[in-house]
């Protein structure tokens, strides 16, 4: 999607850096046209959390909202990391999964929630930032996240120049 880093800009949004894992797995991994996002919790750095706990619970609905765009961000980030093109790129959001920390007080506007993460990427893709996607909430995540996602992004041909109409 060509501009797509201009409308983030404009959207007065930056990538974090990408921060690799302390743990025994690859953050992102791109295979053929394809990058894959493994989880992204809404990290203000490496051992530093944006918010702690459950939704409805610690967390509030506008907190989860501004966690999920975090998380959205932190994935993109992979995603411009993973693809010689940077951002524009990107082809086609193929499917986002928002897993919400829910606890015992169970959150019924998960979905609205999950809204936040799908809006942006709307906003900075246009048609190609539309998905299908899965919101899940479970009792836990690593380190008392209240949302994590992963996705899946198809990115231009290696034939294809990066940025290219599509």
């Amino acid at each position: 999607m060509a501009d797509a880093e201009s409308r983030l800009k404009a959207l007065g949004l930056a990538l974090p850096a990408p921060m690799p894992t302390h743990y025994a797995y690859l953050p992102a991994l791109r295979h053929g046209d394809t990058v894959h996002v493994a989880g992204q919790i809404p990290k203000l750095g490496p051992d530093r959390l944006f918010v702690l706990g459950a939704v409805g619970e610690q967390v509030s609905e506008a907190q989860a909202r501004e966690a999920v765009r975090l998380c959205v961000l932190h994935a993109l980030s992979w995603v411009a990391h993973s693809a010689r093109g940077g951002l524009d790129d990107v082809t086609q959001i193929l499917r986002v999964n928002y897993f919400f920390q829910v606890g015992q007080r169970k959150s019924t506007r998960l979905s609205a929630i999950a809204d936040a993460g799908s809006e942006l990427l709307a906003a900075v893709f246009g048609a190609a930032g539309q998905h299908p996607r899965s919101v899940i909430g479970v009792r836990e995540l690593p380190r008392d996240a209240p949302v994590l996602i992963d996705m899946d992004v198809a990115l231009a041909a290696a034939d294809e120049p990066p940025g290219a109409a599509r």
